[in-house]
């Protein structure tokens, strides 16, 4: 006999929790016990005042944005809507289910008002690893570098042409000091050294997201993006990062994220990487340091000087 389901419960009234609500194995529940966000109370207290209309909990904002890119929610907008029909959201957040949510453009004030130019997320990313590694889920031994590109919010046909100064190499200073030293040892004659004119560059600059980089590599759409380059231990877990405008090569950004890898993780004896970081000078302090660079073979670029008799 066929059944026919009627849209009586609907209307049902029932009495209920949120706690009845959301099934003991939902992910949330597993976030909740795992991460205790309370501290974040003392990082953001100096941003706010002692007085006046009570806020946002600081916390909510923080969670609100962790179930957007945990769940994978494509933008703040549509995460609102989601958490407004979702009462595993609102449990997390600590929501009852008729209270009101913060509006999508909330998250955003607060965090140009409030918290940019802060290290609040970095405290934030810490804390939470600091905890995976106090229960020894961390397998720093090798540890594995690689940088990808986040498209920018930005339309590539708004922008104007700027002439700036070309950067130096970072161990541009380095290496002529390593040179003298070694011609010295050998007897020779220190290198002349030539005045140069700064050498200017002409570049494309956003008019809607200045921080990014013009980029393009190979058969890839031209676009403004940024560059994340990213630290991962041997079980996946991220150890660092650092983000840069996409126009900006790895191997320069290395540097920034080596030094504060050295600072902190200073058992990591393999460092694996692509050939993007294939560079003499990244190769020589890592050995230097007592590491091992684990990069792939570059056959050389240039004409075969031997042939087949």
């Amino acid at each position: 006999m066929m059944g026919k389901k009627d849209n009586a419960e609907r209307t049902q009234m029932e009495i209920a929790s949120l706690e009845d609500l959301v099934p003991r194995n939902h992910l949330v529940r597993k976030l909740d016990e795992a991460i205790d966000m309370s501290f974040i109370y003392e990082e953001v207290k100096d941003l706010y005042s002692d007085f006046g209309r009570e806020s946002i909990d600081p916390v909510v904002l923080i969670k609100i944005a962790m179930i957007q890119y945990i769940f994978g929610i494509p933008s703040m907008r549509k995460t609102i809507r989601e958490i407004e029909v979702n009462f595993a959201y609102r449990w997390y957040l600590g929501y009852g289910m008729h209270e009101e949510i913060p509006h999508f453009s909330t998250f955003g004030k607060n965090y140009s008002r409030r918290f940019k130019d802060t290290d609040l997320f970095e405290k934030i990313f810490s804390k939470i690893l600091s905890e995976v590694a106090a229960n020894g889920f961390l397998d720093t031994e090798s540890l594995f570098i690689d940088g990808t590109h986040i498209k920018a919010s930005a339309n590539s046909h708004k922008y104007q042409n700027e002439v700036i100064r070309k950067e130096a190499r970072s161990y541009e200073k380095e290496l002529q000091e390593e040179i003298k030293r070694d011609r010295q040892e050998h007897g020779k004659k220190p290198l002349k050294e030539k005045e140069k004119e700064p050498e200017m560059i002409t570049q494309k600059v956003s008019t809607t997201d200045p921080d990014s980089g013009w980029f393009h590599k190979g058969e890839h759409k031209q676009v403004f993006a940024y560059a994340a380059n990213t630290c991962c231990d041997k079980n996946n877990y991220v150890l660092d990062f650092e983000v840069t405008a996409g126009n900006v090569h790895d191997s320069v950004s290395f540097w920034h994220l080596y030094r504060r890898l050295r600072q902190n993780w200073k058992y990591g004896i393999y460092y694996v990487m692509d050939a993007g970081y294939k560079i003499p000078s990244i190769a020589r302090q890592l050995i230097k340091d007592g590491k091992t660079p684990v990069m792939p073979y570059k056959r050389p670029m240039t004409q075969a000087i031997f042939q087949k008799i």
